[in-house]
């Protein structure tokens, strides 16, 4: 079944996890979980061994990304968004120590550094449908699954279960269907409803209470807020060998100084939040995917800024939620939230779209101001690379964010002095990034090897 952008809720476009990929980390422990159910399912067995193949993109920057520490969290059963991070961290040592996983009450064999396979260039014969792919095959019995990390925390399944999708269209049919910006835009005038107003309604119409919709969404606030305070109280380096220095603490106490020059505290002090996120993510923290972990501290900053500065009530950030949960829903509706298929005009696009149309959204502006000012962010981002140094999610991913939730309040101050009248559509910007996407060569999508990876080459920084 199609899902279309109506059906993906905002509670998976901005879903809690850690760091420091999305799609590298968050999606494949997810998937390694699911494979864990599946033997559970089938019936473990003493004799049962376990292998995991990792491919393309997966392979080529995956551990820059940790993602065979998370494939074995996954395999133990651990969740992203509420396990204890000693544990999740700590579950490839544990493997190690006790020979294998153990599962359905069995000892199962499994070593990473022999069971867990890197294959960035599969043959040609057999071509990969999404670059972020990997499987899963145990023996004795003979169970496998194949997984592909679509960006965001999103996984597509096929197995012996059957064909398996995280984002299946929901039985209850939500109020307001719509595919694209336009769409949204339309039902808001013919409706007389708030963008946020029909996210609400959709979200209570999957079965939510209006106490769960506001408590969830309060929750995802708290984890951003906590994520730039870490990142702001935090110095040092990052860890994965490019000795990257924190700087989000020092940016932010020098957006105090009355003497700054070119006297933009507030864009410094922005700057400032959507590094503290970026930061805290590379370090394998807590985040929220807004609507990826390598894109997570362009929202947070940008509306932390603008709530801090308008003195605005909470409602207003939780609407300001809802409505970015929107702009990103159709974002993957039509192109796509992963770099390893788009580039990072994917995820600081998006995102940069997502906290331009939450800002507009949160001083009142219309449903055709949201629209404008999202794509406005998009527009000017077209065309960017991911290319992280090292296959780190830390140069140039960090400074991106700090200058996507830039992007955004600008984008966001633009569209208010209009009337939301414009001649590129979001909709259009969003083809233009799926077409642009398809056009940048394997090098430029998130496989480390070309840009400003390239350029360091495999040494990374050192």
């Amino acid at each position: 079944m199609v899902v279309r952008a109506s059906d993906i809720s905002v509670f998976d476009i901005l879903r809690v996890g850690i760091g420091p990929s999305s799609s590298h980390t968050v999606g494949p422990m997810l998937a390694a979980r699911r494979f864990r159910e599946m033997i559970e399912r089938h019936g473990a067995s003493p004799g049962m061994s376990l292998r995991v193949e990792l491919l393309g993109s997966l392979a080529a920057t995956g551990k820059g990304h940790r993602t065979d520490e998370a494939v074995c969290a996954g395999l133990m059963g651990l969740d992203p968004a509420g396990s204890p991070m000693a544990e999740i961290w700590g579950a490839m040592d544990e493997i190690r120590r006790a020979g294998g996983v153990r599962i359905g009450g069995a000892s199962i064999a499994f070593m990473p550094e022999r069971d867990i396979t890197w294959q960035a260039m599969p043959p040609p014969e057999q071509p990969l449908r999404h670059p972020n792919t990997l499987r899963f095959i145990a023996a004795s019995p003979s169970i496998e699954l194949t997984a592909r990390s679509v960006g965001g925390g999103f996984v597509e399944y096929d197995g012996d279960a059957g064909p398996l999708v995280d984002e299946q269209a929901p039985e209850v049919r939500v109020p307001y269907l719509f595919d694209t910006a336009a769409e949204l835009v339309e039902l808001c005038g013919v409706q007389g409803r708030t963008m946020a107003e029909v996210a609400l309604a959709n979200e209570l119409a999957r079965g939510m209470t209006l106490a769960q919709v506001r408590d969830g969404l309060l929750d995802r606030w708290r984890i951003m807020r906590e994520a730039i305070d870490a990142g702001l109280s935090t110095d040092g380096v990052l860890p994965g060998g490019l000795n990257v220095p924190r700087r989000a603490g020092r940016l932010y106490r020098h957006s105090l100084s009355e003497r700054l020059p070119l006297a933009r505290h507030a864009d410094l002090r922005t700057s400032a939040y959507a590094m503290a996120v970026g930061e805290h993510n590379a370090a394998g923290g807590r985040i929220v995917t807004a609507p990826t972990n390598g894109a997570a501290g362009v929202l947070p900053a940008a509306l932390h800024e603008v709530a801090r500065e308008q003195n605005l009530p909470v409602t207003a950030i939780l609407d300001g939620l809802l409505v970015a949960g929107l702009v990103a829903a159709i974002v993957k509706r039509g192109a796509s939230l992963s770099g390893a298929e788009v580039g990072c005009q994917g995820e600081i696009g998006t995102a940069s779209a997502m906290a331009a149309a939450a800002t507009v959204a949160m001083l009142r502006g219309d449903a055709r101001q949201i629209e404008a000012a999202a794509e406005i962010a998009i527009e000017h981002h077209l065309g960017l690379t991911c290319d992280p140094v090292g296959g780190l999610v830390q140069i140039p991913c960090i400074e991106r964010n700090a200058m996507g939730a830039i992007k955004a309040l600008n984008a966001a101050a633009m569209a208010l002095a209009s009337d939301g009248n414009h001649l590129v559509s979001l909709d259009r910007a969003v083809r233009v990034m799926k077409q642009t996407g398809h056009d940048l060569q394997a090098k430029y999508r998130e496989t480390a090897t070309g840009g400003l990876a390239g350029a360091f080459g495999s040494t990374g920084c050192a």
